[in-house]
This record gives structure tokens, sequence and C-alpha cells, in this order.
């Protein structure tokens, strides 16, 4: 796991000079010798080429020409991308004759010692700088240098020294990589990080980190709320649809409810939730509110069902009018087994128009003849007619089907054998 700190240290080297004070190309409002814009121009065209060596060369005859110190460490840090290491340092000594009054300079050489490994020299010079500057990014690249030394315990010491100046998350990160992944302290990585986001909130880059240590560490409680605090403070899609994941492998299914309600995207899901825990008032205004969204008949059925199911007084006419009326509706758009069968037991159940009923879960069953819930409607039809030795022999095939254990379906059973049996007694009677 060292290697994803030493990288950062090599791309501190070779790439950013991130530690040193980097100002941007010079235009002054009045140049000091005719050809300063064209050699800007042609310096910085070959910086965008990646041509550090030529890039430098440019700068350094800048600065000989215009004495600005701002070509100096252009120049110097085109160099050190380029890996003239050797170079760098040798122009800094030229540039400082033993001098200790351009910190700039020295930062660009301590960079130079560490990426050619001198690490010893290049923490000698790093100590100096910090006595001189005491400033936050300067206790950084010293604790840069340990770490390459593989002295974490002391690298994390300078780079708390640096937090506390600005509690900059960017040092805190580093300092969570080091105990997370060379001093195997995961539970003190995370819990600086947890301080940090109470104190000072939980930003993308800390919740990143939190969720990646929570992640190896399997913590999926610490991983939820994490994604939570991301969620609430930025909204984001992403972290949402973690929570989600979250909540249904936890089994957590009112909680991913309230959360699916509050998130307000993912109304599918939701109205699964709401079905699920038969929060069917809400399941029918929801499908009413995806058709409209969608002008998928299927919910406007859906819509219907779940209102006659919230119902508290399945028997109100009216209600049982807009229901049957929605249902009638959406099976002239769009033809559903599921559907014709709801509707025909509907208009059965609550002797509407049985035979009627029944001519709707017939459709419904030349698209699943061999359905226990379909062929029970049509036992319950027959039944409602009064032809219980009919409706018999269908719900005996039934209790040969998956299904045929159904509580609805054993209490139409004993209906059906209840008439037959007073059917018997009636005949001997007479």
């Amino acid at each position: 796991m060292f290697k994803i700190f030493s990288m950062a240290c090599i791309s501190l080297a070779f790439v950013g000079c991130s530690y040193v004070t980097t100002p941007q190309a010079a235009h002054p409002s009045q140049k000091v010798f005719e050809e300063e814009d064209t050699y800007i121009m042609f310096a910085l065209r070959a910086e965008q080429l990646q041509e550090y060596k030529a890039a430098a060369g440019m700068f350094e005859t800048l600065y000989e020409k215009s004495e600005k110190k701002e070509y100096l460490y252009r120049s110097l840090q085109n160099a050190l991308v380029g890996k003239e290491l050797a170079y760098v340092i040798e122009r800094i000594d030229a540039a400082l004759e033993g001098r200790f009054d351009d910190l700039t300079l020295i930062r660009l050489k301590i960079v130079a010692l560490s990426a050619q490994e001198k690490l010893e020299e290049a923490k000698e010079l790093g100590l100096k700088l910090i006595e001189a500057s005491n400033e936050e990014n300067d206790y950084v690249l010293v604790s840069d240098i340990y770490a390459k030394q593989k002295k974490f315990d002391t690298a994390i010491k300078y780079l708390e020294s640096a937090y506390a100046k600005n509690y900059s998350e960017e040092v805190l990160d580093k300092i969570s990589i080091i105990l997370y992944m060379n001093l195997q302290r995961p539970k003190e990585a995370i819990a600086q990080l947890e301080t940090h986001t109470r104190l000072h909130g939980c930003s993308e880059t800390i919740c990143a980190r939190l969720i990646g240590l929570y992640s190896n560490e399997n913590n999926i409680e610490g991983l939820l709320q994490t994604y939570l605090r991301l969620y609430h403070t930025f909204k984001s899609d992403e972290a949402a649809k973690n929570i989600i994941q979250i909540y249904a492998y936890q089994k957590e299914y009112a909680k991913l409810s309230s959360f699916l309600e509050e998130y307000a995207q993912d109304d599918e899901l939701l109205l699964q939730m709401y079905v699920r825990f038969k929060k069917y008032s809400q399941a029918s205004a929801l499908a009413l509110k995806i058709y409209e969204k969608t002008y998928d008949v299927g919910y406007l059925a859906q819509s219907a069902i779940f209102e006659y199911e919230a119902a508290k007084n399945k028997n109100d006419k009216k209600m049982l009018a807009k229901v049957v009326k929605t249902l009638k509706d959406a099976l002239t758009k769009e033809e559903s087994a599921t559907y014709y069968n709801y509707l025909g037991y509907l208009l059965i159940d609550h002797a509407i128009d049985v035979k009627k009923g029944m001519e709707y879960v017939r459709k419904a069953l030349k698209e699943e003849p061999k359905s226990a819930y379909y062929l029970d409607s049509l036992a319950w039809g027959y039944y409602k007619l009064g032809n219980c030795k009919k409706a018999k022999a269908i719900l005996d095939e039934v209790k040969k089907l998956e299904g045929g254990d159904d509580p609805e379906v054993l209490s139409h059973i004993k209906k059906v054998e209840a008439c037959l049996n007073k059917t018997k007694k009636d005949t001997k009677k007479k």
C-alpha cells in the first residue's frame, strides 16, 4: 500500500512543485526590452507542447534580459518537470550564492534534491525552511521527505502541524492515507476524518476518503452515514443511489421508503415500497403521477387497483364505479391478463355484473390458462351464479396449481363446499 503515497511524492518532484509558490507568467505593464512579449509567447507555447527544456531556456533568457525573478522561477519549474535536476540545483546555488533569502528557490531546490533521492540533504534544507517561513506547505514538503524515508510517524507530526494552521482538507487527506496505508491504523485514520467532518463539514474530498476507508473496512453503517451526509450537503444523485442500495441490502425498507420520498427521483422504486408496506393511497397517487409523465397505461391500471385496495369501504359504489371505469379505459389502450382478471373479479365479487366479469376473466385465462388466481376468479363467478358444482370442479384443479394454497382461494373453497353441502341437505329434505 506504500506505493500510493510514494507515487504522490514522485509526482510532487516531477510535475507540479505543488508546495512551491507558483507565479503566473509575467505580463508587466511596461516591457523591459523590446522582444519580451515575443519570448513569453514562445516560452508558453513550448510549455503547451511539453517541450520543457526549450521552455526553461526561454524563461532563463527572459530572466537574464529583465532580471524579473518570476521568469527564473518559471524556468526552474520547467527544468524540474523536464527532469533536469542537477541543472536546477546548480542554477539555484549560483543564484543564491550561499544566501537563504529567496524561499521560493529553496523550495525548488528541496524538490530537486528529493527527486534525486538526496533525502538527508533535502530534509536538512527543509527544516531550515520551516524555521524561516512557518508556512503550511513547507511542513507538508518536509513531511513528504520523511515519508520517502519511510519515517511515517515523523511525517505525520509535520502534517499535523500543517493541518493545525488552516485545517486543510488536502493535508488531512494525506494524514489519513499514511495512517491507513503505511501505519495500518485504520481506526485513527477514520477518527481524524470524522472529527474534521463534525467541526468543518463533510466536503466531497473528505467524504470520498471516508467512503474509501469504510468500504475497505466493510463498514456498511459508516458508508451509509457518509453517503447520507454527502447527499444532504450536495444533493448528489450518485450518493442517493448508493443510499438506496445500502437500505435495500440491509432490508431497511421503511427507511428506504422515507428516503425515496425525500429524494423524489426514483418514482418506480418508491411505488414498490408503497405497495410493500401497503400504503395504497400513496401508491395510487404515485402510479397516476407516473402515468401522467410516461403515458404507460399499466400505471393507470395500477392507480385504479391501489385506489380500491386503499378504500376503507370496499362496497362504496362511487369508488367502485370509478375504479371499474379506469380499468376499462386502461384495457382499451393495452390488453393485460392481470388487469382483465382484476376487473373481472371486481364485477363478480361485488355482484356488479357477474357474467361480464366472467368474460373478462376468460380473456385473462386465454393468456395464462393455468393461472390458479384466474381460475379461482372464474370459479367465484360460477359460485355467485349459484353453480357451486362447476365452481368446485374448477377449484379442485386450482388446488393442484401453484397458488392453490392462497388464503383467499382456501376461503372460496370452504364457501363452495358449504354451498354444495347445503344443496345436498336441501335435496334430501325434498
